[in-house]
């Protein structure tokens, strides 16, 4: 059954403080700011073929869901480089499934957690100082949670605070914001990057970004969950992960792109994939990561490129790995994958706010998830209870966003999804969304 979507509840909320920021002055260097945005997804797709399914099954019947949010990212500048953001938010809806049945799943816009009622969260809380280095200087855009101003080319950025880890890593012009680009989880990020996050996708932490002409790196502290994919965070660094991501800007046929490469390391109380196994053998149960959790590391890596073909046109890859023999601990049960794609600015037929894009994705689990779960184990997002053909998930997702007027734009996207949670006896499914989107 479809969710009652009930957007007016958070509008009221939010909309008195959207006309104030709108009324507001800018000038070159802004002492505050205020910025908004909401959005609402609809996601559907029609029964597909499916002989079993488990408890993390992508349901088989015909089925749709949503998702709203309205977000506002306040600002202000306390003093020369040093500035505080927070960004309270309203959610309501829920992904498919309750957001289970697919490793790479289909919208970006769905968090683990779900609530017919909207409800409120402080998402972001943070503090940011930039220090400058030297060099030319820069104009620094009015933006959400960025306050426009100058600072020099050389510079280092400290970020403390609560926000989402991929604020900051593996970031990428073409396929990063499922509120205006794609929505798959592993195309909008690696999926094999396995970062720090509560069930909404922050945590608190602290990052330095030292940029030196064309090259940036970065490296951050987070906090990881109480639990794997847990609701609370634990706190103090008492189970952390370390991500560093080294950045070159460069031109190739007189165009501007960016490489990355990221590595992270997960610290924390996680069960490994054999253990579980041993253990249900044993007992003559089904394997369960959660009984055999001890504290452990589990490390991974990926590779970011986005390259400028043309004025209008943009391509991007990402692909990465990561240790396969433990359980996920914050994002999805991915251990390999590769994502690239397309996107295209319509000013060839007239819409230069449009966009349209394609991308492509193979997910792939390693030996040992596999055996985890061909024997019925459940994972974040996956488990359909035996898995006896295995088989990589192929993503094709497509998309065209369309601006009706500043500031709001509406979108269709389309997923094709073979093999869904590894299993050739499961799908294929289409899943076919609709995304309206307003900031200011």
């Amino acid at each position: 059954m479809m969710k009652n979507f009930a957007p007016q509840n958070g509008a009221r909320w939010i909309l008195p403080l959207l006309a104030l920021a709108a009324a507001g002055a800018r000038a070159d260097t802004e002492t505050w700011s205020v910025h908004g945005q909401a959005t609402f997804v609809e996601q559907y797709h029609p029964a597909f073929r499916s002989p079993y399914a488990g408890p993390n099954s992508l349901d088989p019947g015909s089925r749709g869901n949503e998702t709203f949010d309205a977000t506002l990212f306040a600002g202000v500048r306390l003093w020369d480089g040093g500035e505080a953001y927070a960004d309270p938010e309203i959610d309501q809806g829920f992904g498919l499934s309750d957001t289970t049945g697919l490793a790479g799943f289909s919208s970006g816009e769905a968090y683990k957690v779900g609530s017919s009622a909207p409800y409120f969260r402080l998402q972001r809380l943070f503090f940011r100082q930039t220090f400058d280095l030297g060099g030319d200087t820069e104009g620094v855009e009015a933006d959400a949670n960025q306050l426009a101003g100058t600072r020099t080319a050389d510079h280092l950025i400290v970020t403390l605070g609560k926000y989402s880890v991929t604020d900051v890593f593996d970031t990428n012009t073409y396929a990063h914001d499922p509120k205006s680009d794609f929505l798959n989880w592993a195309v909008i990020d690696a999926g094999t990057f396995d970062y720090a996050a509560d069930a909404w996708g922050y945590s608190y932490g602290i990052t330095a970004e030292l940029t030196q002409g064309a090259w940036t790196w970065r490296a951050g502290l987070f906090d990881l969950s109480r639990v794997p994919n847990s609701t609370q965070l634990q706190r103090g660094f008492g189970q952390y992960e370390l991500v560093t991501e080294a950045e070159k800007t460069y031109k190739a046929w007189n165009r501007p792109g960016k490489i990355r490469l990221l590595a992270f390391l997960n610290r924390g109380r996680m069960g490994s994939y054999r253990d579980a196994l041993d253990r249900a053998a044993l007992t003559h149960a089904v394997p369960d990561t959660a009984l055999v959790r001890r504290p452990a590391s589990r490390a991974g890596a990926s590779l970011n490129i986005e390259q400028a073909l043309t004025d209008n046109l943009g391509a991007f890859l990402r692909a990465g790995m990561n240790d396969g023999s433990r359980e996920a601990y914050e994002f999805t049960e991915i251990n390999r994958s590769i994502a690239a794609g397309l996107s295209l600015k319509g000013a060839a037929w007239l819409r230069p706010d449009d966009t349209a894009g394609i991308a492509f994705v193979a997910n792939a689990l390693s030996s040992a998830a596999r055996a985890y779960f061909a024997a019925g184990g459940i994972g974040v997002l996956i488990g359909d209870g035996r898995l006896p053909r295995y088989g990589t998930e192929d993503v094709i997702e497509a998309i065209y966003d369309v601006r009706l007027t500043d500031g709001v734009t509406a979108g269709t996207d389309y997923q094709f999804v073979a093999n869904p949670a590894y299993n050739r006896d499961r799908g294929p499914v289409s899943i076919l969304s609709f995304r309206l989107h307003m900031e200011f």
